[in-house]
């Protein structure tokens, strides 16, 4: 079990997600939590890390469980998703390549999805927080 915390932050109803160097998919922002880290401890250092700017009004959206992408087959994730805000504009840093915004159908469209991230996407949809 990988046990990952995420932020959520939306846009002009799409959810940024980020592309690690050397990766063909998008994942949500964030990552593992270390040991001694609560998922919102663990959120705060790793968008720092990932994005260069700090998570602000963060609110836990829920826990979300699916089959790790990119990982041995049965590898399960556990990700505790943040909805939040962000004190500037995000920048890709550290291991991230790049950052994109997505509707859900403009996510779903890409050759390879996070099954993680597409609950995030669904979950946030049903919420009518972002656009299909």
């Amino acid at each position: 079990m990988i046990r990952t915390a995420a932020l959520a932050h939306v846009r002009d109803r799409r959810l940024l997600q980020t592309r690690p160097v050397g990766k063909d998919v998008f994942y949500m922002a964030g990552g593992k939590i270390d040991p001694g880290e609560t998922p919102e401890l663990a959120l705060h250092r790793e968008i720092r890390e990932e994005l260069g700017v700090s998570a602000t009004a963060v609110t836990r959206l829920g826990i979300f469980e699916a089959e790790a992408y990119g990982h041995a087959p049965g590898t399960r994730l556990h990700m505790t998703a943040f909805l939040g805000e962000l004190t500037a504009d995000p920048a890709p840093s550290g291991e991230i390549a790049e950052l994109r915004w997505f509707t859900l159908s403009e996510y779903r469209a890409m050759p390879h999805v996070a099954p993680g991230s597409l609950l995030v996407f669904q979950r946030l949809r049903e919420l009518d927080l972002i656009d299909e």
